[in-house]
């Protein structure tokens, strides 16, 4: 948790853009609640909503509040804990006393929240909430609010303003995550030095997720490590590691504050790279380091993503991969075929953050529609940038035979790809790069105290090291 002013401020910025907007009514918070996993005692690890822990910081289940936008009165609700929770809990700060320590003056109940929003309702109020993501908060809310298409009703308003908050990190915030992406840091350091032909992937995530739950909260997504970087999100870890291949490791931690790092690294699982895959590897390293070189404000995110698929292509080009105007082919979305995803997303306490909030909300500015072009349309943050954007870097390269085989069958790209040729790199794999960085008032910074090895050679020298 951040000091008590923090999230008064938070509080009190939500109401006045909400005024400002001309809206009135109630703004209704739900925390999370536990999710049994098996069975009612044995739950999935604890994970607060983010929106809650923005707002009221407080990182425990069943909590509630309603802000009133008119009076700009603010009520916790939550139960004290009796004998029978103690016993197995131990003893618990009072409920007031947890709203008192964020700001809060007044709390009751929770059983006390049904009776103040049907009061409201009666009383013909509206009632402002964010899309829940969780089963329990849907069911709480269409409880509350006697409907059963809880998607009809959330408030645009509300979304747009806590969006706009969010997305601009507080140095406390960009603090935090600095010190996600150091435990990052350290967390894939340990991976790159695990890499030994003859071992289980497994042995590998073990290690690394041994970091995250040793320094942190944990991982801040399912680890992707695998040897088949083609597929994109590969959460398998059964293989053996074999020389010559390349080993795709896509982790980040989840700090104790909650905040998220997310960095991914393409390593020689021999420990040096093989002449062609430093040839398309060199590609994707120029790539990362272009987005970064554009990164600044005033620029959209799409821009970037498209000048990056440009020199991507070139470099293909000039591995006779493909040929044609480069412009053309970016035009045409031929760079989707090479990399079906985004260039980044944007971060903070959700590693896609605020993804659960709607992502064109959250990644497009008003005048920005999503384009519907392989790869281009994958784009989760395409905004104008301004300071205090935390997004990721991301470029990649993948040789997918499914993909290469459809858009071949469907005559799509024949002017430009040389398909004869990409069949000798069916078995290459993928390559992907990633940074987690701040868009700051004069261009950007890369998060965390260090930057994890990344040029061709300095990544052969540090598995030199360790080998």
């Amino acid at each position: 948790m951040f000091e008590k002013d923090v999230y008064i401020r938070r509080r009190r910025s939500l109401l006045e853009k909400m005024q400002a907007a001309g809206e009135h009514g109630l703004i209704l918070f739900i925390g999370n609640a536990e999710a049994p996993a098996q069975y009612k005692d044995n739950c999935y690890k604890w994970r607060q909503d983010s929106s809650w822990l923005y707002f009221f910081g407080l990182d425990e289940p069943r909590y509630a509040a309603l802000l009133d936008i008119d009076s700009g009165e603010e009520t916790l609700f939550a139960d004290d804990v009796e004998i029978d929770d103690i016993i197995w809990m131990g003893p618990q700060p009072t409920i007031a006393s947890l709203a008192a320590s964020v700001g809060v003056g007044k709390s009751a109940p929770y059983a006390d929240l049904d009776k103040e929003v049907y009061a409201a309702r009666k009383a013909g109020r509206d009632i402002h909430f964010l899309a829940p993501s969780r089963y329990y908060n849907t069911l709480k809310l269409m409880e509350l609010l006697g409907c059963h298409r809880i998607d009809r009703k959330v408030s645009e308003p509300l979304t747009r303003a806590v969006i706009s908050m969010r997305l601009i990190k507080e140095d406390i915030e960009i603090q935090a995550i600095d010190a996600a992406c150091a435990l990052g840091y350290e967390m894939h350091s340990v991976a790159r030095d695990s890499i030994v032909p003859g071992i289980v992937e497994q042995d590998i995530v073990g290690k690394m997720e041994g970091v995250a739950l040793a320094k942190g909260w944990g991982v801040s997504f399912p680890t992707i490590l695998t040897q088949h970087g083609e597929t994109l999100h590969n959460h398998l870890h059964d293989k053996v590691i074999e020389p010559g291949k390349l080993m795709v490791i896509d982790a980040g931690v989840e700090s104790n504050e909650h905040y998220a790092s997310d960095f991914t690294r393409t390593y020689p699982t021999s420990g040096k790279f093989t002449q062609k895959q430093r040839e398309v590897y060199q590609i994707v390293y120029e790539c990362n380091e272009q987005a970064f070189s554009l990164t600044k404000p005033g620029i959209t995110y799409r821009e970037v993503h498209l000048a990056t698929a440009r020199k991507m292509l070139e470099g293909l080009s000039a591995l006779g991969l493909v040929k044609g105007d480069l412009d053309e082919m970016v035009a045409k979305g031929i760079a989707g075929l090479f990399q079906p995803h985004g260039l980044g997303h944007n971060m903070g306490l959700d590693v896609h953050d605020m993804e659960d909030l709607g992502e064109n909300l959250v990644g497009y500015d008003p005048d920005q529609t999503r384009a519907k072009q392989l790869g281009l349309g994958s784009l989760r943050m395409a905004r104008r940038l301004v300071p205090g954007h935390v997004i990721t870097d991301e470029p990649g390269i993948y040789f997918i035979p499914a993909l290469i085989e459809k858009f071949k069958k469907e005559g799509l790209g024949y002017d430009f790809v040389n398909y004869a040729k990409l069949e000798s790199y069916y078995d290459f794999g993928g390559i992907r790069l990633e940074d987690d960085v701040l868009v700051t008032p004069t261009g950007a910074r890369r998060l965390g105290p260090h930057r994890l090895p990344i040029a061709p050679d300095d990544v052969e020298a540090a598995m030199a090291v360790a080998r």
